[in-house]
């Protein structure tokens, strides 16, 4: 694998984080709120409904963290460590939790079935702001790979189709990225193709400044409409995170990508330096063992 597609899996995972943590602050804000507040919001300050340390991360993070750490310790993405992993780490008692991945958890607890069964209803976001691991293991994999290690992850706690094509066309477009398609490439290869797939995704059409939910499609329209609007990582995650909502999470998929695609250098220092130590470390070394582990994962 390349230095540069290690160094672009690294500014991924850290783009993650921090996208995670400056939209923190201003989850479930709406853009008036943000605006009369910040008029921009541009730093990373902790605080918000969750009440923050400054560069603290929430589940979108610590989630993807767990979901890594079961790929290098079973060699592959395989449901059962996921599930495994997952009930771990809520057990640990995260500082957020959505309900569709409590409700996968606690199912998982009684049943050991660490497959949800498919619902019209768990078209959330939960399993599209962790997939970065599996992604980073599945590089140089082929693409049907990458799909089913992206629901063998997803569907411990969400099993939908809008879901799973979000998810899947995100690992698509880190991996992409990592090895060197530029942003016009990601839009006409993996964004028009899933909006052509699923209509309810189209996003050039949407208005530019709503407040997404924590629905994947209002997740990924926003998160597309920042990624493909923008010229730089920093614009791209401000974008993102002042639409409010769930904006922790759009941050986080904004970043993951923006970072693949932008790269380290573009990642500014006072974000990187606000962000929290010990994340920041097991972010940059969880990267390097995923891509590094990549050609020894199997399915």
């Amino acid at each position: 694998m390349s230095a540069d597609a290690g160094s672009r899996a690294v500014a991924a995972y850290l783009g993650l984080a921090i996208g995670d943590a400056l939209g923190a602050t201003v989850e479930f804000m709406t853009p008036r709120e943000i605006a009369a507040q910040f008029k921009v919001h541009t730093e990373i300050l902790g605080g918000g409904w969750l009440r923050l340390k400054p560069g603290q991360v929430t589940d979108d993070t610590t989630m993807a963290l767990a979901l890594g750490e079961s790929i290098l310790a079973a060699g592959r993405v395989d449901a059962r460590a996921t599930a495994l992993a997952f009930d771990a780490w809520m057990r640990a008692r995260p500082v957020d939790i959505g309900s569709t991945v409590r409700r996968g958890l606690l199912a998982f607890r009684k049943t050991s079935d660490p497959k949800m069964p498919r619902s019209e209803h768990d078209a959330g976001n939960g399993a599209a702001m962790r997939v970065l691991p599996a992604a980073l293991a599945t590089l140089g994999h082929t693409e049907e790979e990458v799909r089913l290690a992206c629901r063998a992850q997803a569907h411990v706690t969400h099993h939908n189709p809008l879901s799973d094509a979000a998810t899947e066309t995100l690992a698509l477009m880190v991996q992409d990225a990592m090895l060197g398609a530029d942003k016009l490439a990601l839009l006409h290869q993996r964004a028009h193709p899933l909006a052509r797939q699923h209509p309810e995704f189209t996003f050039r059409a949407m208005k530019q400044r709503q407040n997404p939910s924590g629905y994947i499609v209002e997740t990924m329209q926003a998160v597309f409409q920042a990624l493909f609007d923008t010229d730089t990582f920093e614009e791209c995650l401000i974008d993102v995170v002042n639409r409010g909502g769930d904006a922790d999470t759009t941050g986080a998929i904004a970043g993951m990508v923006a970072g693949a695609v932008y790269g380290l250098t573009a990642i500014p220092p006072r974000w990187l330096e606000a962000l929290d130590p010990a994340i920041k470390q097991a972010c940059e070394t969880q990267a390097r063992a995923l891509v590094g582990a990549n050609s020894f994962v199997r399915f």
